[in-house]
């Protein structure tokens, strides 16, 4: 089970002030969540890395090298000599591994979007309706009431006009 601080707020403006000021006391990015988009947010909380663009690449060369090697594999397991050419040529054997490598390329792309957005959902994440409505939600991961309590003054601070702790079932 995880602990989590929620701070409802009533503009864009304070929610961002609070995880700004939430992400500079040290605690791990906090998450917004808004009922309409909210400019600045990477300026705040940083950019997030994909790693989608990692996928596709280790699919490729994974693709591309699993193409080559069945090709190889196929010509040496099913000899076939013709006019003292040799076993494994390169040029038959490129439209294979292309073909894998784009193969193998889209299917890690897909694979990496689906780990990246955390689909299918293994364990529910923290939602408050209200953040669908008209208010904005500011949550925060809090390893102990310490913690909590430090989060909860950062966020009433900053003008949250509920904080609420929130237990995420593992």
């Amino acid at each position: 089970m995880t602990n989590f601080a929620a701070g409802i707020f009533h503009g864009p403006e304070s929610a961002l002030a609070a995880a700004g000021t939430l992400k500079g006391a040290g605690y791990t990015t906090p998450e917004l969540m808004s009922p309409v988009p909210i400019e600045g947010v990477e300026e705040v909380l940083g950019e997030k890395k994909s790693v989608i663009k990692t996928f596709t690449l280790m699919g490729g060369i994974l693709g591309g090298t699993f193409g080559f090697l069945l090709a190889a594999g196929t010509a040496v397991l099913y000899l076939h000599p013709t006019g003292g050419r040799p076993i494994i040529t390169i040029p038959p054997f490129l439209i294979i591994t292309y073909e894998m490598t784009i193969l193998f390329g889209i299917l890690f792309t897909v694979l990496g979007f689906f780990i990246s957005a955390r689909l299918p959902v293994i364990r529910e994440r923290v939602y408050l309706p209200e953040s669908a409505v008209d208010k904005f939600v500011v949550t925060v991961a809090c390893a102990d009431d310490e913690h909590f309590k430090r989060a909860e003054a950062i966020l009433r601070d900053a003008g949250a006009e509920q904080v609420r702790e929130v237990t995420e079932e593992a």
